[in-house]
């Protein structure tokens, strides 16, 4: 599908945003709920010794369902049993060294494994893990855990193109393959409807997916909304059932929104869904892809961006390349952006240019060219403004590469956070040298995007106001010209005297 540049954002921002709600959630789980304010940070820990900024089994069962979608592309969001069987023996073999496996989700595995084995078979199918689930569901009489809708959200990317009533039954499908319950399946695709819709839109409607359920399950679930919508995540307690932990992440979503708007408001409800304690990394990673659907990669934090890892050895760029590609319906594109090795600027002349900072020795500005002198100038952090491919910053760690999408337009309709997203890297660049590092800023050709981040970190570091920063950086980068959006944005960090979040 040909998405828009706004929608591609959104369809990159799905996995991240979950993935960044489930670790932000890890070192806070099966504790009590946090008073208002308290601070919610990536720490790690918690009763299964994550790392600080690792996810958990939430977006580690997501992972599969993703590349598998994504591998069967040609097909994409039918859910066959090729597709499903490929995700199932992910799964399996996530759990075999998994540090924490859901009690329902571990029980029906163990006995997929024991009915393929029974059947002579060394390797497990979807029909296995249907059977158990069914199985697991007759013997115990209920199976609503809320273990299929926190790894829900990929699913609904396979189906941008498409009608959501599919949608809805390939959701149920999924659920089934461990949690059979009309609760969790429904709940699945409610889920999923309002992510495909999120991605499409930008609107948060949580509600759009209440017509294709039958009338009185419609009335049902419109009932459990409403009454999430009157709530916090705290008031619901029972979180680790399906149904409240759709309302946990559903009422911190709500109740965030009074208050925040756009970025603001994806980390407010994260930070509100994680105070409403007990599984606070399903709830979180719950609410944080439809957070990521809505307002897109751009408006993850770079601190919960920079170092978020886990299973099985992927990384930020890892989940928004899969994001990005499962929501083109295209499969696999090695040769073009974000996966190519390299991003072909060899058109584009003055892209060498790089100078110092006026403010600060410490750091360099350039253009795309300049990266090729980051060892012989000893720089050990970049900050970039354009696209680049996964090999064009050699020598780097990847938690010191900080990534921004930001088109130079003067169309505020071409970037979904603009203001947001330089005044991130402007903060990316104050926090990198805090810990003594030598940056690199950088974009195209220096003239709009690198200029109007490094006035924004001139003006802190210097105690000038924003436009006189930029007059000093163009002493040093005479080309450099920001668009009328940038120079306004410049203007109303004069006009609002806050140039950069606190680092």
């Amino acid at each position: 599908m040909e998405l828009t540049p706004l929608q591609n954002d959104r369809a990159a921002g799905v996995l991240v945003a979950l993935a960044a709600g489930d670790a932000l959630g890890a070192g806070y789980e099966f504790g009590a709920p946090l008073p208002d304010g308290a601070d919610v940070t990536m720490k790690g820990g918690g009763p299964f010794g994550f790392a600080p900024a690792e996810w958990t089994d939430d977006t580690s069962m997501a992972i599969p369902i993703a590349q598998a979608l994504l591998e069967a592309a040609s097909d994409a969001g039918s859910s066959s049993p090729a597709a499903l069987t490929m995700i199932v023996r992910a799964w399996t073999a996530w759990a075999a060294e998994a540090k924490d496996v859901g009690a329902q989700t571990s029980s029906v595995i163990a006995a997929a494994r024991r009915l393929a084995s029974e059947a002579g078979r060394s390797k497990v199918r979807a029909a296995d893990f249907s059977a158990a689930a069914e199985d697991f569901h007759a013997r115990t009489g209920r199976s609503a855990g809320n273990g299929s809708l926190m790894r829900t959200a990929p699913l609904a990317l396979a189906y941008l193109d498409r009608d959501p009533a599919p949608l809805m039954a390939a959701a149920g499908e999924l659920s089934a393959l461990t949690h059979t319950d009309p609760d969790a399946q429904e709940a699945c695709g409610l889920w999923c409807v309002a992510i495909r819709n999120a991605v499409l839109t930008g609107i948060l409607d949580v509600r759009a997916g209440l017509p294709l359920l039958a009338p009185e399950r419609a009335a049902l679930w419109l009932e459990r909304i409403e009454v999430a919508e009157r709530s916090r995540p705290r008031d619901f307690s029972r979180n680790g059932w399906v149904v409240e932990a759709f309302q946990g992440a559903w009422s911190a979503i709500h109740f965030a929104s009074s208050s925040a708007a756009g970025p603001a408001h994806l980390r407010a409800a994260l930070e509100e869904a994680v105070r409403g304690g007990r599984d606070t990394d399903t709830v979180a990673a719950i609410a944080g892809g439809l957070l990521g659907a809505t307002y897109g990669y751009t408006a993850v934090p770079f601190e919960w961006r920079r170092r978020l890892h886990g299973w099985p050895g992927l990384r930020t760029r890892d989940l928004m390349m899969l994001g990005m590609e499962l929501g083109r319906g295209e499969g696999h594109r090695p040769d073009t952006w974000p996966r190519a090795e390299r991003h072909d600027y060899s058109m584009w002349s003055r892209t060498n240019a790089l100078v110092q900072h006026p403010h600060d020795d410490g750091v360099w500005l350039g253009g795309v060219g300049s990266l090729r002198r980051t060892a012989e100038l000893g720089i050990d952090a970049v900050v970039s403004l354009c696209r680049l491919g996964t090999s064009d910053v050699p020598g780097v760690l990847p938690e010191d590469h900080a990534t921004f999408w930001v088109i130079d337009s003067p169309a505020e309709e071409d970037n979904a956070h603009a203001a947001y997203v330089v005044r991130e890297a402007a903060a990316a660049v104050e926090r990198f040298r805090a810990e003594g590092k030598t940056v690199l800023l950088h974009c195209v050709r220096a003239e709009s995007r690198t200029p109007t981040a490094a006035a924004l970190y001139g003006a802190r570091v210097a105690g000038v106001t924003a436009m006189e920063a930029l007059e000093d950086v163009r002493r040093v980068l005479p080309e450099a010209r920001p668009n009328g959006l940038f120079l306004e944005l410049l203007r109303d960090a004069d006009a609002r005297a806050t140039f950069l979040p606190v680092v």
